[in-house]
């Protein structure tokens, strides 16, 4: 494969739409959403943003084999074979669980991509950082690029902060707060990092707990050596945790995408959304707030939601 460079990774801009609900235009809020899930059909919102740096440092290294990890649902796995397909790179992917025929869409669109896949039960799986981990599952580490679950490390942080200065540039100024939705905590902390301490960011948690604050914490420290003070974790929007939900969300996501033409994904954007209109509602923004949502994708995983579910998002 030839040597990536920062032009293959150029792309126009995500649009920054505004929207105008009710309760903002009651509020005398301004709403907006950065299209990110638009920034290409398969390698979408923060995952494009994520991968970007780490697949420059991959080419820069010479590796041309990326193992990474995910669940059988996994944005970050579809991404990552999509990636690997436009750019030339060869894909393993370590999935979290018992591999189940026929494949879910997201599996199967990441073997068509040409991602090699491997099952591992659910314990050995959560010792995947240890040093013995590759040794149990048969699988030589060496000559792969290894990118952690989610894609979350300090390269992910610097392609994520990136999304502010577009923000900043097409609103002409910086908003009073840029809203995201929270699985691993990184793309969060490359947004606060990117803000630099003006505005507020607002991260939505997918999974319970309470831990994101430290996980965005930890990434802040790690990859800039600072904590920042403008950010908030909103912990109550999680609906019981990764990939549960409640009729009101699924009914808040199909009026949403009635009324502004934006599909949202019932794992992320959708519970952030949610969110931040309940925020709106409650009084949280202060009157003639700017209020932008980032759109981060993930909508590849609709199908599957329906087929588990029975169709209930339109």
């Amino acid at each position: 494969m030839k040597p990536l460079s920062a032009h293959d990774f150029q792309k126009v801009p995500s649009s920054l739409m505004e929207i105008k609900p009710a309760v903002f235009i009651k509020n005398k809020l301004r709403l907006f959403v950065k299209r990110d899930d638009q920034l290409h059909p398969h390698i979408s919102g923060n995952k494009w943003r994520k991968l970007k740096y780490n697949l420059l440092e991959a080419s820069r290294l010479g590796q041309n084999k990326i193992l990474t990890f995910g669940g059988a649902y996994s944005n970050h796995l579809a991404a990552t074979a999509a990636a690997g397909k436009k750019f030339g790179f060869s894909t393993l992917g370590i999935v979290r669980g018992e591999r189940v025929l026929p494949l879910n869409p997201t599996l199967q669109f990441v073997e068509d991509c040409g991602m090699e896949l491997k099952f591992v039960n659910r314990t050995l799986y959560r010792s995947k950082s240890e040093p013995s981990f590759f040794q149990e599952i048969n699988i030589n580490p060496a000559g792969f690029y290894i990118l952690p679950e989610g894609g979350s490390n300090c390269l992910a942080l610097q392609g994520a902060a990136e999304l502010v200065d577009e923000i900043t540039s097409q609103l002409g100024r910086m908003p009073d707060y840029i809203c995201t939705a929270c699985g691993t905590g990184a793309t969060m902390a490359g947004i606060v990092k990117g803000m630099d301490d003006v505005g507020t960011a607002l991260g939505f948690p997918i999974l319970k707990g309470g831990f994101m604050q430290k996980e965005v914490t930890g990434f802040l420290i790690n990859c800039t050596g600072k904590s920042y003070t403008n950010w908030q974790i909103k912990d109550n929007y999680h609906f019981g945790g990764y990939a549960k939900f409640q009729p009101e969300l699924i009914e808040f996501m199909n009026v949403f995408k009635q009324e502004f033409g934006i599909p949202l994904d019932p794992i992320y954007t959708g519970k952030m959304a949610f969110g931040v209109f309940d925020l709106a509602e409650k009084g949280f923004f202060e009157k003639g707030a700017t209020v932008v949502m980032v759109h981060t994708g993930g909508l590849q995983g609709v199908k599957g939601f329906n087929e588990r579910f029975g169709a209930v998002l339109v």
